[in-house]
């Protein structure tokens, strides 16, 4: 299969409905120039992930003009989408980051809401609702995992992604310049441990003063990087083996050999 990850360059000067008229057309162009099976966008790009004075005026329902337009985008292009994450305000008034997939014929595949929020208790993490479950989607290629940003720091989630059957983590994310060592390590790191691709698709510019990491990233079940982006807007086409990844944990069977984090075996009855 061909992925494709668009980092975007969010520009403060740009308006949410001018960029996402900007990102469909980019989703378009690129799934056909390249023939991309499965498009990726970054986190939060229609605000920027650490523009949180604008999280709530910028917040629309889950079936939004955002849903709306990358809908669309994924029907005309014909791809699987994963179109980042948006400011969502559920029928409550509560605000969730969330993710949302989308099907080639524009059906909403998948949705996550965002489980570890960022900003030690400002920002994100007192203005968004925690998610509780984790997201997986299945595609005629691969498992999707699903997790977002700051989710990189928690094996625990990806862990429990692979024992709902992911094969492959797409990581939505803002992720700031000043750790970007941290970013690369974790991509890796999750790729290794639970032997799997890992799309990570990061954004370009700066959100409210904070220049952001890009470098989106595709690492391979062994921790190799097939791809790597600058600082800037640009887009990553890699071609990607599913098979790779039953190949690699039949040939070095390490998530057999877990002890921890897993449902006991039964109890042998007794006579």
């Amino acid at each position: 299969m061909r992925a494709s990850l668009i980092q975007i360059a969010v520009d403060e000067g740009e308006s949410v409905k001018s960029r996402r008229s900007r990102v469909s057309s980019l989703v378009r162009e690129v799934a056909r120039r390249d023939g991309s099976d499965l498009v990726v966008l970054p986190e939060l790009w229609t605000t920027g992930a650490f523009a949180y004075e604008s999280f709530a005026s910028e917040a629309e329902p889950l079936e939004g003009p955002t849903y709306e337009a990358m809908a669309k985008a994924a029907s005309d292009a014909g791809v699987w989408l994963h179109a980042g994450s948006i400011p969502e305000r559920d029928p409550e008034g509560t605000l969730h980051n969330t993710s949302l997939v989308f099907s080639p014929d524009g059906q909403l595949a998948g949705a996550y809401r965002k489980i570890h929020r960022f900003g030690f208790d400002q920002g994100e993490a007192v203005m968004m609702a925690a998610g509780s479950e984790l997201a997986t989607v299945r595609t005629p290629d691969t498992t999707l995992g699903l997790a977002t940003c700051y989710d990189l720091r928690f094996p625990e989630l990806f862990r429990g992604l692979v024992d709902a059957g992911a094969e492959m983590f797409v990581v939505p994310a803002g992720w700031p310049a000043r750790r970007r060592e941290h970013w690369l390590l974790f991509a890796r790191a999750r790729a290794v441990e639970d032997q799997v691709y890992v799309l990570a698709c990061g954004t370009g510019g700066t959100h409210a003063g904070v220049p952001q990491a890009g470098h989106s990233v595709v690492v391979d079940p062994w921790g190799e990087v097939l791809a790597e982006a600058g600082d800037g807007e640009e887009v990553l086409t890699v071609d990607l083996d599913p098979a790779k990844v039953l190949a690699t944990r039949e040939q070095f069977p390490v998530l057999k050999d877990r002890l921890l984090g897993q449902a006991p075996p039964p109890r042998p009855s007794r006579p």
